[in-house]
């Protein structure tokens, strides 16, 4: 009889596995299927390329389009104003309140919704703030007792509909702007904008209770909202009507420049902390043992950015004034528009808001299943697109210096939506970032302000527009389907 000998071979380490794996994050993350495979500039280039060809096109064709555009009306416009310094200028003006509103619009795409009134809520945010403006406060007076008793009514109602979908910033608004208008606090330039600010909230917690409590479709709110809006705005001004807005410090928001000095101070906050921002993520991702973008190509990005923040302020600050008085400085639309991008792309990448309104938009169901508060998100993005667009209608408003019942109507909201999409920001939801409707704004003040110097009619203007809001429309649709092919 054979006696078999079991043998147990033990592996000893010089550590415990805990240990080795907190010196090691690197294997932790290994554990969870993160991919921690350290790239090269060659790797990350190639990997760029190969999104683009399964159609991860993002921003591409619309900053190739931009410069398409930008070299042919430098090229038809012979007399050379295109490319003027004033004109350029200009042009950061003429499209700041279209692409701000754009900016919110971004929200409320990324979750497959759409908000056809917004260009009539920046309407009426205006109205209510020029009659603010115009009456010292006294908007009882100006609009008379019924309609008076009915706005507030209606703010506190949105104040009380946002509670119930726990939106709790837009009722603590709601609140404070009927407060304001009961209590008739003296105009000026900050309470009046404040207020502008707060109407658009009031508006958003209608429409996103409306949305994501009742149940309604987004297009069938937002249209009749469209209309309701514009009536409104007819019966606070009259039709015919114009308020003058005649405050220096609101004039100066879509006209006024920063000083030389101021300039510079902006460039300089501006790129160090873009710079620093990447440097700190990339540095984090790396410590934490994830993929991280080469460093070299980390430095060709920031060194990018500062040599071209660099040139467009050095050309804003030269005096591009065609008379006596001297006109420089970098206008002040620009760091309102930086503000804004910063802060919505903060929300959007690195919160758990933002995280969730990708995810809502991406598969409302999944969403709901993995414990999204999925009505809550939804309503959110309504609320954060009117506000955008309250700060859109004080913009645009200050850059005519006045405001009629046709404010925020016409090609206002088809411009901001087309700034969004023609920027990369997906109908469809769950793709989109807050740069693209800035790029997009950009792309549409181009193109209106360069066939206005060519004296194109305003037939041609509006076909032009629309081709390229179909080519924009196009290009996502191609692009989800190839990424669908490719399991992307």
């Amino acid at each position: 009889m054979t006696r078999t000998t079991r043998t147990t071979r033990t592996t000893r380490t010089d550590e415990p596995p805990n240990a080795a794996r907190r010196a090691n994050p690197g294997n932790r993350a290994a554990d969870f299927g993160i991919d921690t495979t350290a790239h090269s500039t060659g790797e990350a280039i190639t990997g760029y390329l190969r999104g683009l060809r399964s159609g991860e096109l993002g921003s591409l064709p619309a900053l190739l389009g931009l410069a398409a555009l930008f070299v042919l009306f430098t090229v038809l416009d012979t007399g050379g104003t295109f490319g003027s310094l004033l004109n350029l200028a200009n042009l950061l003006q003429q499209g700041a309140g279209p692409t701000i509103i754009a900016m919110g619009l971004v929200f409320v795409l990324l979750t497959g919704e759409i908000d056809l009134a917004a260009g009539t809520a920046s309407g009426l945010a205006a109205a209510l703030m020029a009659l603010h403006l115009v009456n010292d406060g006294n908007v009882l007076g100006a609009t008379g007792t019924v309609v008076f008793v009915l706005l507030v009514i209606v703010m506190v109602v949105a104040a009380g509909l946002a509670a119930l979908v726990r939106v709790w910033a837009g009722t603590a608004i709601s609140l404070l702007t009927a407060a304001l208008l009961v209590i008739g606090v003296p105009a000026t330039a900050w309470t009046v904008m404040g207020l502008a600010l707060g109407v658009g909230v009031v508006i958003g917690c209608l429409t996103g209770f409306l949305v994501a409590r009742v149940g309604m479709p987004s297009f069938v709110v937002t249209l009749a909202l469209f209309i309701t809006w514009q009536g409104v705005i007819l019966q606070l001004i009259g039709d015919g009507g114009t308020l003058a807005l005649r405050d220096p410090l609101i004039n100066a928001v879509a006209n006024g420049n920063l000083s030389v000095t101021g300039s510079w101070v902006l460039f300089v906050v501006a790129a160090g902390g873009y710079a620093v921002v990447q440097l700190v993520r990339q540095r984090a991702r790396l410590r934490s043992g994830l993929v991280a973008r080469p460093t070299g190509l980390v430095m060709i990005k920031i060194g990018a950015v500062v040599v071209l923040g660099g040139l467009a302020t050095f050309l804003l600050v030269q005096d591009r004034s065609p008379g006596t008085v001297a006109i420089a400085g970098v206008p002040y639309v620009v760091p309102i528009v930086l503000v804004l991008l910063v802060l919505g792309t903060w929300v959007l990448d690195r919160t758990r808001f933002g995280r969730h309104v990708y995810a809502v938009g991406g598969n409302r169901e999944a969403a709901r299943r993995a414990g999204i508060d999925v009505v809550r998100i939804r309503a959110s993005v309504f609320v954060i697109s009117t506000a955008f667009a309250a700060i859109g209608a004080i913009v645009y408003s200050s850059k005519i210096g006045s405001v009629n019942p046709a404010a925020g109507g016409g090609n206002t909201l088809l411009f901001a939506v087309g700034a969004a999409v023609i920027g990369g920001t997906s109908l469809f939801g769950g793709r989109g970032r807050i740069s693209n409707a800035v790029i997009g704004g950009t792309v549409l003040a181009t193109v209106q302000n360069g066939l206005g110097l060519l004296k194109q009619p305003a037939a041609v203007v509006f076909v032009v527009t629309g081709l390229v809001l179909l080519l924009a429309a196009a290009v996502d649709v191609l692009s989800r389907r190839r990424s669908a092919a490719t399991g992307r």
